[in-house]
């Protein structure tokens, strides 16, 4: 077997808070002695989620049993994912850096285990996947991620079934949107379209509408940064867990986000 150097694209200070966090935890259980430090430990999480590297893959260069390194990683990324912001939470997190709107999206993590395919079968990107709603604030910083529904589920059923619109109108604070949220709740800032259904005709939009319409995609456009930074996490470019897994994948990595840097 062969062993090369590799890096993880990670701030130092996100290796140093996430071994305090699992220092934290070990002296909480009365955790004594295990074959790998906080540090190392943490240096392992790290690797599996931005670089993706597999259990065996970790095993070899750590040093350890598979089983260990499962154990690990479930550990440390159940305990991410409980630290996680709530949706309340961030949205009083924005409230207090007086931003008077939120920006909201969708996307879907490819996975390549499904309990059943049709629910999981996203007809517009053509593979299973989970569907994920998130909020960003107008700089692109990512807030919050929901909890994974089928990706079967188009992002306006997603988004009504989280009830994030009215959270959101409840903190006092407006929603911006692209055209697959049209009609999601009554405030939502969605572009005018050119035609309301495919059953009827196309129809040119005079230059206000035009206008407006890019006006919101520039201010939209920063939201975008938001799962872009998630996707760097190369563990969700293709989930290969269970389908009950990924959510808590996907809240710890939005923990690790949050942590200082």
């Amino acid at each position: 077997m062969l062993s090369y150097p590799s890096v993880i694209p990670v701030s130092t200070q996100t290796l140093r808070e996430l071994t305090r966090i699992i220092r934290t935890h070990r002296r909480a259980i009365g955790s004594r002695w295990r074959r790998l430090s906080p540090q190392r430990q943490a240096l392992l999480t790290l690797a599996h989620l931005r670089n993706g590297d597999t259990y065996h893959r970790l095993a070899a260069g750590f040093g350890i049993a598979v089983a260990t390194v499962c154990r690990y990683l479930h550990e440390t990324i159940t305990l991410l994912a409980h630290q996680a912001p709530t949706l309340t939470d961030a949205l009083r997190r924005l409230a207090r850096t007086r931003h008077n709107y939120t920006i909201i999206d969708g996307t879907v993590v490819r996975i390549d285990r499904v309990a059943a395919n049709k629910p999981f079968f996203s007809g517009k990107h053509r593979y299973h996947g989970i569907n994920f709603q998130a909020l960003t604030d107008p700089d692109g910083q990512l807030l919050w991620l929901s909890p994974g529904l089928p990706g079967a589920i188009n992002d306006t059923a997603a988004a009504r079934h989280h009830r994030i619109c009215e959270q959101v109108r409840q903190a006092g604070l407006r929603l911006l949107a692209d055209g697959g949220y049209d009609q999601v709740a009554p405030g939502v800032i969605t572009p005018y379209r050119n035609r309301r259904n495919r059953h009827q005709p196309k129809r040119e939009l005079g230059p206000a509408y035009k206008a407006a319409n890019n006006a919101l995609a520039r201010v939209r456009s920063r939201g975008e940064r938001g799962f872009a930074t998630l996707k760097n996490w190369r563990v969700l470019t293709r989930a290969r867990c269970s389908t009950h897994r990924v959510t808590t994948l996907a809240h710890a990595i939005l923990t690790l986000e949050h942590l200082p840097n």
